[in-house]
């Protein structure tokens, strides 16, 4: 079934828009939780949590791409169950994903500021589509998706090693682009 023709369903307040979602998205939206949690059980918990969130914000939401709209969604809510277990001192699935990107990502304070100006993303969206499509694949893969860098090498026919130093460049050509822009860390 096509997009259009879920969301349709989530409009017109039909169950059986989540059953869709599950079988066209399901396994994508469990893979973003996974690399995030580490854990089974919690990645089934935050899919499940998905298609509730998605349920209760369509409508009002039209969102122009539902891969992306759900997988926002099962991203944050990770984020904020591993943030959650990570208090517990669970699972390391996050800490390293976070790590990588605070290197060349403005403070926090800046971060929320910037977003609701829409700067930032404006900023990042044109950096991405100035790269390559196999760097901008790469990049998209592990800081949106969070796949593990082993299995990005495995993918990509690379060392881990290899890898790691490309997604570096990545990162340092990220935060030359808003350090240009005036965004500093």
């Amino acid at each position: 079934m096509e997009d259009a023709q879920i969301t349709a369903l989530y409009w017109a307040r039909d169950e059986t828009a989540i059953a869709e979602s599950h079988a066209k998205y399901g396994r994508m939206l469990y893979g973003i939780a996974y690399h995030i949690l580490s854990s089974h059980e919690d990645s089934e918990e935050t899919v499940s949590s998905t298609y509730t969130r998605a349920w209760q914000t369509i409508p009002p939401q039209r969102p122009f791409s539902l891969a992306a709209y759900l997988g926002r969604i099962a991203r944050n809510l990770s984020i904020s169950r591993w943030r959650a277990g990570r208090a517990k001192k669970r699972g390391e699935g996050g800490a390293l994903l976070l790590s990588e990107l605070a290197e060349c990502v403005p403070a926090q304070e800046d971060v929320a500021r910037q977003a609701e100006e829409g700067q930032l993303a404006r900023l990042l969206g044109d950096w991405l589509a100035a790269l390559e499509q196999e760097d901008r694949v790469l990049f998209l893969r592990r800081y949106w998706f969070c796949t593990p860098v082993k299995d990005l090498a495995a993918q990509w026919g690379c060392t881990p090693s290899a890898l790691s130093g490309r997604l570096y460049r990545l990162r340092q050509s990220l935060q030359k682009r808003l350090e240009q822009e005036g965004i500093g860390l």
